[in-house]
């Protein structure tokens, strides 16, 4: 059953002594060893799923056992920004070689390391012991247990998560199946990263030309002298009496020539009544 991370950040705070880096809350990593794979989570929401592979050796965090701690943990160091991918590490040191996928007889750590480090007693020894998410060659047996303790990841997949996790990012390694999460939406953005949303806009006209000389105007909007009275016009009372010039705009002519011809209806029909 998993714990919100309310209760964890309590227990975390009773035993600060586990605690190096501050905690980003707001960047997950769930990692089910029942299902092998490890869920990104961003603010609450599902961001990418990817496969792994946990501890052949099966579960704990006892010295010298090799397996795969559970529990609450956070990430402490990346190392290997930029790196190319399949490049190969040796005590956390790039060595200068570089793997494919799948290379025969080796086993190396490569591409990302992401280092771990254990928020809860049953943990505790999670960094010392160099638990890390990290990449493998390895990429045939992703997806079943195969690790001496580390969680494995493919060079892509562990590269596109190093760039997505924080220093202090929550990392819950559980026994059971990922929970249901719902997907991240798309921001919609423009130009600037500002969302537009136009309101009550105002169509413009629709004008085709083939040269300066030869301008064709769609016929201007109808308007009903009912209408005329309720309608707020974006023109001053200046601009209706003033005679056409440069300085408007075609749609203004557009609006205030069906606006004064409306209301002339509306007045001659006024007078017809008395």
């Amino acid at each position: 059953m998993l714990r919100p991370l309310s209760v964890i950040l309590s227990v975390i705070l009773a035993t600060s002594a586990f605690a190096a880096a501050p905690l980003d809350t707001s960047n997950e990593v769930i990692i089910s060893v029942r299902d092998q794979k490890l869920m990104l989570l961003r603010n609450g929401s599902k961001v990418a799923t990817y496969p792994v592979s946990t501890s052949r050796f099966g579960l704990g965090d006892a010295w010298g056992r090799m397996t795969t701690p559970l529990g609450y943990l956070a990430v402490e160091k990346k190392i290997g920004d930029n790196m190319p991918v399949g490049a190969v590490f040796h005590n956390r040191r790039l060595t200068g070689e570089i793997l494919q996928p799948n290379t025969p007889g080796r086993d190396p750590i490569t591409t990302r390391i992401i280092w771990l480090r254990g928020l809860e007693a049953q943990n505790a020894h999670a960094f010392k012991r160099c638990i890390y998410i990290h990449g493998t060659p390895e990429e045939k047996n992703i997806g079943r247990p195969a690790s001496y303790g580390c969680i494995r990841m493919k060079a892509n997949d562990v590269a596109e998560l190093y760039n997505q996790v924080t220093v202090g990012a929550v990392v819950q390694i559980i026994p059971d199946r990922l929970p249901k999460a719902e997907k991240a939406k798309p921001r919609q953005e423009m130009s600037g990263g500002v969302v537009a949303v136009a309101a009550n806009v105002v169509p413009q006209p629709q004008i085709t030309t083939t040269n300066a000389a030869d301008v064709t105007l769609q016929p201007p909007p109808k308007v009903t002298a009912a209408k005329a009275a309720k309608v707020t016009p974006h023109i001053s009372a200046a601009m209706l009496a003033t005679p056409p010039s440069s300085s408007l705009t075609v749609e203004q002519m557009r609006t205030a020539g069906a606006l004064a011809g409306a209301r002339q209806k509306a007045k001659l029909a006024s007078r017809k009544h008395l």
